[in-house]
């Protein structure tokens, strides 16, 4: 064994223990609480029933805000407006300033309409939100789904489509005009020409579905960093479709 090979085995070691090490350290790893996918499914949906019914609660905002909610909810007469304070939210702005702990990870569409911390009823530090018009993925998205798995070990994927999408809409406009869109929006219409192509008798929504499952499937079938914990169900993702008429989330295959 020559010495420079010797001299390589030293350094890589050394350079995974310093990797180990930092990792270690890392206050986002420390008592990382783990939500389970079951756990984190069942917190968006309660979530978006409380949208629905105007019942927002904010939660995981502060203790503080937690017992005034059950204190003053719509449940009760006398139901008074259910906003922070000036100094709980500055107690949860605290809590978030050396880690983060999201329950779930949102790939959504940057539609205004449908913000995921509003739409599931979530507070500060409980959702990991990438948006981007169309639900579709790149290398920048898929790295930043990738960091929340990997790093903040969030366990649940939503790919969070929505009724009457501009961007799945203008992707099926200009392909039946075999014309290309402007500028960069060009490269959203290549993303979802697959579902379009897929739904070419359908309307709209079946084109809108078509692309979050395309979208979903391309999630749980990418390597390295994905794949292996969805093979082993330690990660799920799911596709789900919100309604802007009803404001509901229906969740479309939960495997």
């Amino acid at each position: 064994m020559t010495k420079t090979y010797l001299a390589f085995l030293v350094l890589a070691a050394g350079v995974l223990s310093c990797r180990q090490l930092a990792c270690a350290a890392d206050p986002a790893h420390a008592d990382q609480p783990i939500v389970p996918p079951a756990e984190a499914m069942s917190r968006l949906k309660e979530g978006n029933g409380r949208y629905i019914t105007g019942n927002l609660q904010h939660p995981h905002e502060s203790s503080e805000e937690r017992t005034y909610m059950a204190t003053n909810s719509y449940e009760n007469a006398g139901m008074i407006f259910l906003g922070m304070t000036a100094a709980q939210a500055a107690k949860r702005r605290a809590e978030l300033t050396k880690s983060q702990h999201p329950f779930a990870i949102i790939l959504g569409c940057s539609d205004s309409r449908v913000p995921p911390e509003l739409v599931f009823d979530q507070g500060l530090g409980d959702l990991f939100v990438a948006r981007v018009a169309g639900n579709v993925i790149d290398d920048h998205s898929l790295g930043s789904i990738e960091y929340a798995v990997d790093h903040l070990v969030v366990r649940l994927i939503v790919v969070l489509g929505h009724q009457r999408c501009g961007a799945v809409k203008a992707a099926k406009e200009t392909i039946a005009a075999k014309t290309e869109a402007p500028a960069h929006i060009q490269s959203l219409v290549t993303a979802i020409q697959p579902a379009v192509e897929a739904t070419a008798k359908g309307d709209l929504e079946a084109t809108v579905e078509a692309n979050v499952k395309n979208v979903t499937q391309a999630l749980r079938s990418s390597t390295p960093v994905l794949k292996p914990k969805v093979d082993s169900g330690e990660l799920k993702v799911v596709g789900a479709y919100y309604s802007l008429d009803t404001g509901s989330v229906a969740f479309m295959d939960e495997k």
